[in-house]
């Protein structure tokens, strides 16, 4: 069994098959999957798993260079994010670049996503692309 906080096999596979600059789209459970895109879905029910809760699990093996999130999401949404961001900035020792677009472009842009990981978060544009980023 692995030693880490991810333990879910899928992820484990997408997190060990990126190469620098590949992205993934963390999201909501409403946020459109374009035709194509490889989708995790971890959606159980309404909350659950939580946004957070899978965004801090990535953290523990994934690295990244960049996040990007929707211009709409609302200022306690965009501060989570933003403070999760720096903590895995923080952890890692890696600078990463933060970018907001418009929920439109966010949504075109997630068509190039090696996969989106569908959670049960309910609260509006809580959806992030990760960047991913070197260990070296």
């Amino acid at each position: 069994m692995k030693r880490t906080a991810l333990l879910n096999r899928h992820l484990s596979q997408l997190v060990a098959s990126l190469g620098h600059l590949d992205e993934i789209v963390l999201a909501d459970a409403g946020l459109p999957v374009p035709d194509g895109v490889r989708v995790i879905d971890l959606a159980v029910s309404a909350g659950i798993p939580g946004f957070r809760d899978v965004l801090h699990a990535l953290r523990s093996e994934l690295v990244i260079e960049g996040a990007v999130w929707a211009e709409e999401a609302r200022p306690d949404v965009a501060a989570m994010m933003r403070k999760e961001i720096e903590i895995w900035a923080l952890e890692t020792n890696c600078d990463v670049a933060v970018s907001t677009l418009s929920h439109a472009r966010f949504k075109q842009r997630s068509a190039a996503a090696r996969a989106i990981i569908r959670t049960g978060e309910t609260t509006p544009y809580a959806n992030i692309i990760l960047i991913s980023g070197v260990a070296f």
